[in-house]
């Protein structure tokens, strides 16, 4: 097995098991418009009144009891955080496309440019901001995602795509952990039209299906100015992102910015990145 498939295979293994991971928040079931049903782990916050709601959309593989380190950080900072989970591009979805693929890579490919999954993940969306307005109006809205989650977070935002899938911009702001450059989906100034807020953080050792890590920083590039921000974090895998592996250093520096840049929204204001040790940060 070659480093690269070594790294992926690894990195399904990682997704599986944390599926498997409960915590010890609420677990319901919001209903979709095709007549599935979406999983949410919700973390409540313990304030009166309605709370402001941060979805999080997790990667290829994952499952509503991921991003526990996310959410309750969200939670504990006065966030309703709500972890998705994605049937369709769900630990089974991803062990039936690596089984019929014939590979572990080819597998990965096959479910992160299914467009079939995407427009699974936005009817997802939906029935989760229906099942969180149905007992209070919101008043702050933010989608967050990681790796194909990230890819929800900007087709969500108006990415253009070669799949066809539609987002609806229903957020006030984005935050999209190893978001990924030009591929198989994203034509080349696919993020162009994007011009809510937008946090993007990425990680030096954080490569891609197809590319190293700078190809993540591509989106910002290419987005117009007006309160994006990008972060690079010394020596964070991909994983890393998902609070797998030695994860310590890169939980605290994703937590650092994703409240620094959610509070200053919340607040009316677009705010000013923290410059830490072991993250670089730039904003337009």
């Amino acid at each position: 097995m070659r480093a690269f498939e070594r790294t992926v295979f690894l990195v399904v293994i990682a997704f599986v098991l944390i599926t498997g991971i409960s915590s010890a928040q609420d677990l319901v079931q919001a209903p979709r418009p095709d007549g599935a049903e979406t999983p949410l782990r919700v973390y409540s916050p313990a304030v009166s009144g309605c709370a402001p709601l941060a979805l999080i959309s997790p990667g290829a593989g994952g499952s509503e009891d991921g991003y526990s380190y996310l959410a309750k950080a969200l939670q504990e900072d006065g966030w309703r955080a709500i972890v998705m989970g994605h049937k369709e591009s769900g630990s089974a979805a991803l062990r039936s496309d690596m089984r019929e693929s014939h590979g572990v890579k080819k597998g990965l490919q096959e479910l992160v440019n299914d467009p079939a999954a995407y427009n699974a993940r936005m009817m997802d969306i939906a029935a989760a901001l229906q099942w969180a307005e149905g007992s209070c109006k919101v008043p702050f809205v933010a989608l967050l995602g990681h790796s194909m989650g990230a890819r929800t977070v900007l087709l969500e935002a108006g990415s253009k795509n070669n799949y066809g899938v539609k987002g609806s911009d229903r957020f006030a702001a984005y935050v999209a952990l190893s978001p990924d450059g030009p591929g198989p989906m994203f034509p080349k100034d696919a993020w162009d039209g994007i011009h809510k807020p937008v946090l993007m953080l990425t990680g030096t050792r954080d490569g891609s299906l197809d590319g190293d890590w700078k190809t993540r920083t591509i989106p910002y590039d290419d987005m117009p100015a007006g309160c994006k921000w990008l972060g690079v974090i010394d020596g964070a895998t991909h994983m890393n992102f998902a609070g797998v592996g030695f994860a310590g250093s890169t939980e605290k520096l994703t937590l650092l910015e994703t409240k620094a840049f959610l509070d200053g929204l919340r607040g009316g204001r677009c705010g000013t990145p923290v410059q830490a040790e072991g993250i670089s940060v730039k904003s337009k």
